[in-house]
């Protein structure tokens, strides 16, 4: 049986909550974010936002730049995960195979749902227009038999649209799928595909599999398999937690390594009540240091560690600063690795 896979994802949705529930704020360039004056970034805008070429994850003083009417509210995370759950419920009403990718986007597995004769096209309708009409919010779907196609499509015809790529289609919409739309390929990862002639999908088909894998290792195996229309991963009703972490953002560079020490003592209590809270008890298999400079480069250098250990960290960060070169510091992260298959057999799983 071919898969009935659906990637729902709410249209701007931080930005569509505020506006739902602020009529001052319809209509107009609005943002998600931090504030101007210290290194706040936006979560996410308006569509009337982005005509100015504002987008999400932007520094908010350059996102004011581009467009100077543009209204910043610093959000309501409690809220937005309220409503999240609402939209959780929702779905489950179509299917219980729900995998969440974040509060505002999910797959969900309808192979073998009932509903509307089975059609997966008329469920993704239903659910958009129940999320609009019970929540007043809108979300643009995608629709097909693989996993990654289905995501791209969700955002084909964004916002409050439905794009469906059937069976019968999949080959010739991979085919002219332009590289860069595929999840895992980034600008730097595009410019070398492009260097190698590799613009569409059908590039890659066409392309010697053993030199996809030489010049692009994990990555050439995984755009192999996708062009040719292989997606094996199912809808994971449990996603396993593979890592916690903590990490702060300055609004001033620092610089050496005693003011670095003194964010890694804040910072371990905040990773401590963390990991108790979201995965007690589970094995450590791993610690890292994330530094991010002031040309906004990061390093992250991580080793093996069984037990959490506070003073690893720090050995960690001497590492770590090795790699300074004279730049400033913007950001100091901590993380632990968990172990995956010890999180596996404690969580169901479901395989298609």
């Amino acid at each position: 049986m071919t898969n009935k896979i659906i990637h729902i994802d709410l249209d701007c949705y931080y930005a569509a909550v505020e506006a739902r529930d602020n009529p001052d704020l319809r209509g107009i360039p609005l943002a998600i974010g931090g504030s101007q004056f210290g290194r706040g970034v936006l979560s996410t805008c308006s569509y009337e936002a982005r005509q100015y070429g504002v987008r999400s994850a932007m520094p908010t003083a350059h996102a004011l730049r581009l467009c100077p009417h543009l209204t910043v509210i610093s959000g309501n995370m409690e809220k937005y995960k309220a409503v999240s759950q609402q939209i959780r419920e929702i779905f489950i009403r179509y299917t219980d195979l729900i995998e969440p990718l974040s509060l505002d986007e999910a797959y969900l597995d309808v192979t073998h749902s009932p509903l509307f004769k089975g059609s997966a096209t008329l469920i993704a309708q239903d659910i958009r227009k129940t999320i609009e009409s019970e929540l007043s919010l809108t979300a643009s779907a995608g629709v097909a038999p693989l996993k990654f196609v289905a995501k791209i499509a969700s955002d084909m015809n964004k916002p409050n649209g439905i794009c469906v790529i059937p069976p019968s289609e999949l080959d010739a919409f991979i085919e002219e799928l332009p590289l860069g739309k595929i999840p895992g390929v980034g600008k730097v990862t595009l410019e070398k595909l492009h260097k190698f002639g590799l613009f569409y999908g059908k590039d890659v088909k066409a392309y010697e599999h053993h030199l996809l894998v030489r010049h692009f290792g994990r990555l050439g195996q995984t755009l192999w398999d996708r062009c040719h229309g292989i997606d094996k991963r199912a809808v994971e009703v449990s996603r396993v937690r593979k890592s916690v972490g903590v990490e702060r953002t300055f609004s001033a560079d620092i610089y050496t390594e005693a003011e670095c020490l003194a964010v890694i003592d804040r910072l371990y209590p905040s990773l401590v009540t963390r990991l108790e809270k979201i995965s007690p008890e589970k094995e450590i298999v791993r610690q890292g240091v994330k530094l991010k400079f002031d040309d906004f480069k990061q390093t992250t250098v991580e080793h093996k560690q069984q037990t959490l250990d506070k003073n690893f960290f720090t050995e960690l960060l001497r590492d770590a600063l090795s790699r300074q070169q004279g730049r400033g510091i913007r950001l100091i992260g901590l993380s632990v690795g968990l172990n995956a298959e010890q999180t596996e057999k404690e969580q169901m799983s479901f395989d298609w």
